[in-house]
Formats: structure tokens, sequence, C-alpha cells
């Protein structure tokens, strides 16, 4: 993201006020108890993941939210709005509710009930869309989608944003009435504890590889560029089992910290062959620049992709790159500086259709869950995936078979990164779940076959 003088907007996350115990010490009794913020996270084909906040009616903890109330959570289910005859039961004793439904068929549909100390759950209210799911009475409802067809043969797992260094959440161009939030005194930065969340969680859904597709750092330090890359090192080896690519936050400053320490042979884009399919990973700040414009690739860049693409076109092929060819349904698109230079993105999207083998392009930037297929480009997926490092905090898990891909987004689940998370939807005054959770399910979960012709393995 660009602060509107420098960039157009950053958001940050802060850290978790409260946990278990109520500020002034005490217990919320069960009639205080008020669970709201639901959301219908993630779908796939045999689970779904619900969240939720109980906090203590009548109270605020100065970020204008409800002082955290611990409580158990429940979620009953099944296929029949009147007979949700099985459960499932998250932690007791946290505000910060997550709940994983399991053993759910595929093209099926099932009607839920979330609550907390014995009241149902409040989904977040969305202008443009539904949180929850599609209410049906006193229930919501959920449909899982068909599996990928074919044999699986890779997961990885999308990320974005983490922003290492980051001290102050959701600041907005510096403008005045725009407060900030920070950790709590004595707690580690909350970039960090969620990219720690993201290291574990990933590998815990099975992903072999991770991808960190830009803004790995607040300013591109050195400090702060080694700490990132000690931190993805727990999920494995650069260049084998992650790789990273380079935002406008990473940009040159006196020195090109990120290229020295993650390109030291200086070219900081490159092709790698998976099983079954190659992934292209673009750096799309390879410019000079402030940071705040929008990005842009080296004509050398630009025409070495194209190369690449043309050489296999038929291959399937992950497409990845920190800023989004074009913003779609977003009120903050007018600040500029959100995506792609315009041409080159409609360059890039002309190549696209020459390529039947490119089937998703994956991008960060603008801290929110969005899918998007464009006229000139229709077999391809345009996947924005919500920042690491702030609400709703996590990444996306792609499942491709030798016939299809799943996406499918994931908050992280730490204590301390669903703590993290729920305190930064604060942003903006409240406001920042509105442009960032994805207003429909399918910005956060779509599966899509291949088109014919074009198949892994």
């Amino acid at each position: 993201m660009v602060d509107l003088a420098r960039r157009s907007l950053v958001l940050g996350t802060a850290a978790a006020a409260g946990g278990a115990v109520l500020a002034r010490g005490t217990r919320a009794s069960a009639a205080a108890v008020r669970p709201v913020n639901l959301e219908l996270v993630t779908v796939t084909e045999s689970t779904a993941v619900l969240t939720w906040y109980t906090g203590e009616a009548g109270t605020d903890d100065g970020l204008g939210r409800m002082r955290p109330a611990p409580s158990d959570a429940e979620v009953t289910f099944g296929r029949h709005p009147a007979r949700l005859t099985r459960t499932a039961h998250g932690p007791s004793g946290t505000p910060y509710h997550y709940v994983e439904l399991t053993g759910l068929e595929p093209n099926r549909t099932y009607y839920y009930r979330a609550r907390s100390s014995g009241r149902d759950a409040e989904p977040t209210w969305l202008a443009a869309g539904q949180a929850a799911g599609t209410p049906h009475g006193d229930v919501f409802a959920f449909t899982t989608p068909a599996p990928p067809p074919g044999r699986h043969l890779v997961t990885i797992a999308l990320c974005n944003d983490l922003h290492i260094g980051e001290t102050v959440a959701g600041l907005v161009g510096g403008l005045p009435w725009i407060e900030g939030i920070e950790q709590a005194p004595g707690r580690p930065p909350y970039p960090e504890v969620m990219a720690e969340a993201l290291v574990a969680d990933a590998r815990a859904r099975g992903a072999s590889l991770l991808v960190a597709n830009g803004d790995l750092t607040a300013e591109a330090a050195r400090a702060d560029v080694r700490r990132v890359k000690a931190l993805l090192d727990g999920f494995g080896v650069q260049g084998r089992d992650y790789f990273v690519t380079r935002g406008n936050h990473d940009r040159p400053h006196e020195t090109d910290h990120f290229k020295d320490v993650f390109f030291p042979d200086g070219r900081t884009y490159f092709a790698r062959d998976l099983p079954g399919m190659r992934v292209i990973a673009l750096d799309t700040y390879d410019k000079p620049g402030g940071g705040g414009d929008a990005g842009g690739l080296s004509g050398e860049q630009l025409a070495w992709f194209e190369d690449e693409l043309a050489a296999d076109p038929d291959r399937p092929t992950l497409v990845v790159g920190h800023h989004p060819l074009f913003e779609e349904e977003s009120p903050l698109a007018v600040t500029g500086g959100r995506s792609l230079d315009p041409v080159q993105s409609l360059r890039i999207l002309a190549a696209y259709n020459r390529t039947p083998g490119v089937f998703l392009h994956h991008a960060g930037h603008t801290h929110r869950n969005h899918r998007s297929v464009f006229p000139l480009a229709p077999r391809v997926v345009h996947q924005e995936v919500g920042a690491v490092k702030e609400y709703p905090g996590g990444f996306a898990l792609l499942r491709v078979h030798t016939g299809g891909h799943a996406v499918n987004f994931y908050k992280t689940r730490s204590d301390g990164a669903r703590a993290w998370s729920e305190r930064s939807r604060r942003e903006l005054a409240g406001l920042w779940p509105q442009l960032s959770l994805g207003n429909r399910v399918t910005d956060r979960n779509s599966s899509a076959p291949f088109a014919a012709g074009r198949r892994g393995g």
C-alpha cells in the first residue's frame, strides 16, 4: 500500500489488547457477553472456517470496540435449517474465536448457527456484501464447491504485505484526523507476530511452497530485510521452499538492501518450474521512485516476461507480482498508486490472452481479498490477497491439480495473531472490514477447472 503524500495508503495492524481477562480484572457474566463480528472466512469442498469476537456489552476498550470477554465457542450445523445435528467447538476461555467445520461434502448447502455464552453471534456488516454467508431466517447458509478436477500436484501458500519494521497501524497519508494504532507495551512487534503465525499455519495447512509477494518490509532497512528473511527461513530454504518478490516498500533507498539479501545475483524477477506447472515472479517496482506512484516493470523485465510466456504458452502458469494489474470495486482506487502502470497492464493482459497456460495472477498491495476476471484475458483469475500483518490477517492456499485449481483464504490461528487481527479491524475508525475482508465469499474462496487442452502433470 502506498502513502497519499508518499504512498496512497499505509495500513498497519495493532497488537492485541486484553486476552482472557478484562481490563478491570474480572470476567463478564454470561448475560454481559456479546458475540459479534461473525465471519465465514474459508469454504472448501470439505471444510469451513468461522471466526468471531466476544466482548463485554456496554464497554469501550478505547478503540471503539467492547472490551474482550472470554467465552466458549460453539457452531451447530447441518443440511437442513431446522436440523442442525452436528456440533463443532473452538477453544474456550478466549474472546477471539476460531472454529473449523470438517467432514463436509462437496456441492452441498449447509446451514449453521455460531454461539457464545448461549447467544447467537452477530455477523460483520458489509455494505456491499455478506460476511457470514447467506442469511436464512435465524441461521446462515453456505454451499461447498466441487474439488479441483484431477490429481493433486502442489499446494502453495500465497501471501503479501508483511511490513516487518512497521510500528504504527492505520495511518493514511499523515492526515491528522486518522489515528494510528500501536502495539501494547511489552508485546512483540505485530508484524512479527503475524509473520510467525503465517509460517506455522502455512506448513500446518500442507503448503510445500510459500510465495511472499512484496512489501515484506516497512521501508527496506537492512535490519528489517534481514529479520524478514530469518522469519521466512522458518518455512525452509529461499529459492527452494519459499520465493519472494519486491513491493514498493522494498524499493532501494540509499542502498538496495532487499536486493543484497534476497537477490545477490542482481536480478529481482525470475521463473521456476514446479511439478506440472511453473511460477513467474515479477518485480512490480522495478523503477526509480518514492513508492507512492503506480508500479512498473523495466523495459528489460517486460520483454523478458513476454518471451517467457511465449516460450511455453500451454504450460499451467502462476504469475505473482505485488501490484495488481487493475483495481476493481474500490473507493481507494481514486487515490492513485494502487496498481501497475495501466499501459503495461494492458500489454500484460494481451500477453495472457496469447498464453492459454496462465490460470492465476496473484497480487497484494491493496491489503484486501478480491477476485477479478478481466475481459481481455477471461481465462485468468486475478486474485488480490489480504495482508499478513493486519485484519483479516492471513494468506491464501492455492491447490493445483492436473485439471484445475482452488484458492482459499485462511486467517492465521495463533493466540497473538487472532487477537491482533481483531484489534486491527478498528483501522480507519472501524471501516477497514468494508475494504479488506472481501464482499463475497468467492473473493476469498474460488475454484476453476483448467481450460481445454491446458492440463498439468
